[in-house]
């Protein structure tokens, strides 16, 4: 299980965290992503990280204000967002791929606007 939290709304070059908790499956041994979704647009990949948290990408739409982090000890992903755009609204989900199956929280929404 995967479950999402710390969207809301923040005003242009505001920040946010996200955390993903997850459970159910032994969360040190996986590599963890984000993605996001707007309106009428189709799911894309914002950042990832190794298992064991050494390796990081990003989309390039996020670097350089985007960093994606776990803490192993507590089976639970953040990404932490900061000079946030309009054009991040959307919803965030979490991404877990067991044994070739992909496994999603239920999303936190995230709204940039003044």
């Amino acid at each position: 299980q995967l479950v999402e939290s710390g969207g809301g709304l923040v005003q242009p070059g505001g920040s946010l965290r996200l955390s993903c908790a997850a459970s159910g499956f032994t969360f040190s041994s996986y590599p963890m992503r984000w993605y996001r979704q707007a309106p009428g647009k189709e799911r894309e990949l914002v950042a990832e990280i190794s298992s064991g948290g050494g390796y990081t990408n990003y989309a390039d739409s996020v670097k350089a204000r985007f960093t994606i982090s776990r803490v192993n000890a507590k089976d639970t992903m953040y990404l932490q967002m900061n000079s946030l755009k309009p054009e991040d609204t959307a919803v965030y989900f979490c991404n877990a791929r067991l044994f070739g199956k992909d496994y999603w929280g239920q999303g936190t929404q995230v709204t940039v606007s003044s």
